[in-house]
């Protein structure tokens, strides 16, 4: 990874495993590898997407990131401060500075809040602000994503999704972070809807210097909004990019099917969209060797041994394949 650039957030060879307890005595018999040896920067004012199939530890690494999850190994540097090891007192000041935007924007927002009240619920509980100023802020906030200031007494249930999910980044936006983790937050939307979002994470991160961590299951979707994609499978990271060159030359056989599965309304690309065979294995009992094998159509038998590691293959662009 590329130490000289201006990274907000470092991830080294992080790994977070959940214990497989069975019995009486409810002992560990195994364990599910959620995050596998992930490793990322991502620089100030840029998106990194995270993207993959469901069940590949997308969200799992977000939320180790932001330790709402204990990691098993790794480190997590965020702004020069060690994550994982950070007392109590660094680790409040790192959840002012790390925020989340859910996938479901009306099971994050509390149906018995008022708008007003979800979104200044940060600044109540961090004291950052006095109850005037909260006020000043919710409004300025709403202008902010969109919504207009005659909403503040009005409850989630009386918006649309879209206007939920703007609700959600303004509660994201309260207390200023450098860090927003956007956790599929286009998802669960409309495909109109999609857009109008992703425009308004493009201008605030214009406007306020944002940095994002994006994931997402759509490579479409993050075509846009990316300076640099992931693409993770069974808790690994299989391919690293800058966006442009990801999509113009995909080189991972998970990554070619992930392409080759995106819809098209394109008459000439009509009949070359491919469903990825096979199902995703299980976390607890991953492959040998490379874990994509089972469902690679270009394997050989040093794949079932070997585990490949990432290499670059020129301009910063990392595969981990060996074939």
């Amino acid at each position: 990874m590329d130490n000289t650039k201006n990274n907000l957030l470092e991830v080294e060879n992080l790994k977070t495993y959940f214990p497989v307890r069975r019995g009486v005595l409810r002992r560990t018999i195994g364990h599910v590898r959620a995050v596998d040896g992930v490793s990322f920067n991502i620089e100030k004012g840029k998106t990194l997407s995270l993207v993959g199939e469901s069940g590949c530890g997308k969200t799992t690494t977000a939320r180790t990131i932001a330790a709402l999850i204990e990691a098993t190994d790794g480190s997590v540097t965020f702004d020069g401060c060690d994550v994982l090891n950070a007392n109590a007192k660094q680790r409040k000041m790192l959840r002012r500075n790390i925020a989340v935007i859910f996938q479901d924007p009306f099971g994050s927002l509390n149906p018995r809040m008022t708008v007003s009240d979800v979104i200044s619920e940060p600044m109540v509980v961090n004291r950052t602000m006095k109850k005037k100023q909260r006020g000043e802020r919710v409004v300025d906030l709403l202008e902010k994503v969109g919504l207009s200031s005659s909403y503040l007494n009005r409850y989630p249930h009386e918006f649309s999704g879209g206007q939920r999910q703007r609700v959600g980044i303004a509660r994201a936006l309260a207390l200023e972070p450098d860090l927003i983790i956007c956790d599929e937050p286009v998802s669960a939307l409309d495909v109109s809807i999609q857009s109008q979002i992703l425009n308004l994470l493009k201008d605030l991160q214009g406007q306020l210097g944002l940095t994002y961590l994006f994931i997402a299951h759509d490579l479409a979707v993050v075509e846009y909004i990316s300076d640099e994609v992931a693409v993770m499978y069974l808790g690994r990271i299989v391919e690293r990019a800058e966006a442009t060159d990801l999509y113009n030359r995909p080189s991972h056989p998970y990554t070619q099917m992930l392409m080759r599965a995106i819809p098209t309304i394109s008459p000439d690309k009509r009949g070359q969209r491919q469903v990825i065979a096979g199902e995703i294995p299980s976390p607890s009992n991953p492959p040998s060797g490379c874990h994509f094998h089972p469902r690679c159509d270009r394997i050989s038998e040093k794949c079932k041994e070997c585990s490949p590691v990432l290499k670059d293959i020129g301009d910063g662009h990392w595969v981990a394949c060996d074939v």
